[in-house]
């Protein structure tokens, strides 16, 4: 038979790397830092808590945009201000929006109430930064 196989995905275990315009393979998740794959990524994930968004952390993808889809629950989005005398702006996401986050934009994830995420980027030479006072002036 030369029919191709179905493949399921749990995507709360696993992400779909797009690997070309032809090929998307599932491989267990790893969420490093310093991923090695320039593929875009699709990945799903549920977060009950701050520490499980690490919110005390900004990060940054140099080599694409980001998309952020809230599936369930609400979070906010936050990207830290390009002149540091304004404010972060602050997004909120209910279920069915999403936000584009732009290449080599700070930002970080904060709960409002429990979610299930959905992120598409190219992870690799992704950046954390720890929060300090100085990188988070924060309006309501």
């Amino acid at each position: 038979d030369t029919t191709p196989s179905i493949t399921i995905v749990d995507l709360f275990t696993h992400v779909a790397h797009f690997e070309s315009r032809e090929t998307i393979r599932a491989d267990q998740r790893r969420m490093t830092a310093n991923d090695s794959d320039a593929d875009r990524r699709l990945t799903v994930f549920h977060a009950e808590t701050d520490d499980d968004v690490h919110a005390d952390h900004w990060e940054k993808h140099p080599l694409a945009d980001e998309a952020v889809c809230c599936l369930h629950g609400a979070i906010r989005l936050h990207f830290r201000a390009v002149n540091p005398d304004t404010p972060d702006d602050v997004v909120q996401l209910r279920p069915g929006q999403a936000a584009i986050v732009p290449r080599d934009r700070w930002h970080r994830f904060e709960v409002n109430q429990p979610a299930d995420l959905l992120a598409v980027t190219v992870r690799r030479d992704t950046q954390l930064e720890k929060r300090t006072t100085s990188n988070e002036k924060t309006h309501s």
